[in-house]
């Protein structure tokens, strides 16, 4: 009986499968002719143009800038009181004062110093008689928390003026560092 009930549910199933595909293929041929892909246009490409670098010459924005030294193109008048153009320049006169810092003195043999240091991080000694600043400052007297500078200023008529400046060590902060 088994077998039987096999047989006769195996030729109704492979009597149901056919070779007529007609209709899928007609379905299928229906639904590719009904869809157009758009296809979007090529944008226009720009010419490209080549960007030449000319600023060789000016100053790298990845270094520290250079002090600017001020440059005496004034007249000078005679009989009245000027810096002297000949002489050697120290290399504490290309930096302003706000760029020096006192750090601290050193004495010896009756002869103190004064520690500075420049903005670009170097530390100078000065003494009594040594150039510091843009405006020929000479040190006049060297104290532990201060240097007094005379500097010659121009009063714009050719000749120079006397200032006294007091360049102080600062404090230090209470992290340790300042």
């Amino acid at each position: 009986m088994k077998k039987l009930a096999f047989v006769l549910l195996s030729s109704a199933l492979l009597s149901a499968c056919n070779d007529d595909t007609s209709e899928q293929k007609e379905f299928i041929d229906q639904v590719k002719a009904s869809t157009t892909p758009k296809v979007e246009e090529i944008p226009k490409l720009t010419k490209f143009e080549h960007f030449e670098y000319n600023a060789q010459q000016l100053r790298s924005p990845f270094v520290a800038p250079q002090p600017e030294i001020i440059q005496n193109n004034m007249i000078q008048v005679k009989n009245c009181l000027h810096p002297d153009p000949e002489r050697p320049r120290e290399v504490l006169e290309k930096y302003p004062l706000d760029n020096l810092a006192m750090k601290g003195t050193l004495g010896s043999d009756g002869q103190t110093w004064a520690l500075i240091k420049a903005a670009d991080d170097t530390l100078h000694r000065v003494t009594v008689g040594n150039h510091v600043g843009l405006y020929h400052g000479v040190v006049q007297q060297v104290k532990s928390d201060y240097i007094e500078l005379l500097e010659l200023i121009p009063d714009g008529s050719g000749c120079w003026k006397e200032r006294l400046t007091k360049l102080e060590m600062l404090e230090a902060s209470s992290n340790g560092t300042s």
